[in-house]
């Protein structure tokens, strides 16, 4: 099986480390502007209701971990099926940065949520499952803007660049499934057992 397309991917990616950087940097300044405006009562509700959702639906749900692993990859999945699209155009590239600074932002603001109103089970939740998964997620996401913001200015509409495209996603989306898979063990070994006891 040619799995030239992986180690291409990865071998593109490290040769763009000042890119990477650059929007690590932007990824940062996201979660700084959301521990800081999340004192205003919008963005509080708005958090709050996010990790209230977070915490029913997929913490603690009782819903079968395998469907909330499908959910959970499809959606990060079509994250990066736009973040890689943006590199068809150079206008398209705002799309990966307010991905990235949104993401961020409600990352930022989340932990500040989960930290001050629940306490013990936000600690846990941050430090086992909700911290190390979004960072991996937001990882690949980086990579995959770093690589569509080299194809932007070069990419031409032809068989050759959508099979990059096509190839950066399948290599990309398997690290995304990992991490899914990753979460699902932690909901399935942590999480749903401690919310049968709740």
């Amino acid at each position: 099986m040619d799995l030239s397309f992986f180690s291409g991917c990865l071998e593109r990616i490290r040769e763009h480390k000042r890119m990477l950087l650059l929007f690590g940097i932007l990824y940062l300044l996201g979660i700084v502007l959301g521990f800081l405006f999340i004192t205003t009562p919008t963005a509080y509700e708005y958090h709050l209701t996010l990790c209230e959702r977070y915490l029913d639906r997929v913490c603690f749900s009782d819903r079968n971990v395998f469907v909330i692993f499908l959910e959970r990859s499809a959606g990060r999945t079509l994250l990066l099926v736009l973040i890689l699209l943006s590199g068809v155009h150079l206008a398209a590239l705002f799309v990966p940065s307010a991905v990235l600074l949104y993401r961020a932002y409600t990352f930022g603001g989340s932990i500040v949520i989960l930290f001050s109103v629940y306490r013990v089970t936000g600690v846990l939740v941050v430090f086992v499952l909700y911290l190390p998964v979004h960072l991996l997620i937001d990882a690949v996401l980086i990579c995959a803007t770093a690589l569509s913001c080299v194809r932007a200015p070069h990419f031409c509409f032809c068989k050759k660049d959508f099979t990059g495209i096509g190839g950066d996603l399948i290599a990309l989306s398997i690290f995304i499934l990992l991490v899914c898979l990753i979460e699902m063990l932690l909901l399935l070994a942590v999480f749903h057992p401690i919310g049968t006891l709740l």
